[in-house]
């Protein structure tokens, strides 16, 4: 069940668009940030409250890569493979953070703390090879310097 405060939020989100369904990533961006992450019965919820199918939540959810529809750890990494981070360091840097946190990409770390995701593109190929933890953008970001990053989400 949807808190009193996720619905406050969810409906000053929801101001801003001329039609409920409208505001479907901003609910799940609600929901996600009390949750942590997107349960199917998350899906059933905003469904119910925007007047929208789970079907069409869930395509929603599920399109959106930063819509975590698995339980995540408590900091999420996402490291960007596209063209300019490949050809940038994409490979150093990917094995670094997975040696540095003794798991592979899609995978979270047993205490639960952190989750190692790869993403498309985070619109920084200036900064490349970039990461992003939580929402904080990292980049150009040298593989000596992974253990120093981490040091500030642990």
């Amino acid at each position: 069940m949807m808190t009193a405060e996720e619905i406050r939020e969810i409906e000053a989100e929801l101001a801003h668009y001329p039609v409920r369904r409208a505001g479907a990533i901003e609910a799940l961006k609600v929901v996600q940030r009390h949750r942590g992450w997107i349960s199917d019965d998350s899906v059933k919820e905003i469904a119910a409250f925007l007047g929208m199918s789970a079907d069409e939540v869930d395509a929603v959810a599920t399109f959106y890569n930063l819509v975590f529809r698995r339980k995540v750890g408590r900091h999420v990494i996402l490291v960007c493979d596209s063209v300019s981070c490949w050809v940038m360091g994409y490979d150093s840097l990917r094995d670094r953070l997975s040696a540095s946190l003794g798991i592979g990409l899609g995978e979270t770390t047993a205490d639960g703390r952190f989750t190692f995701l790869p993403t498309a593109c985070l619109g920084a190929c200036d900064r490349a090879p970039a990461m992003m933890v939580d929402e904080d953008l990292h980049g150009p970001v040298n593989p000596g310097g992974i253990d120093a990053i981490l040091g500030n989400y642990r």
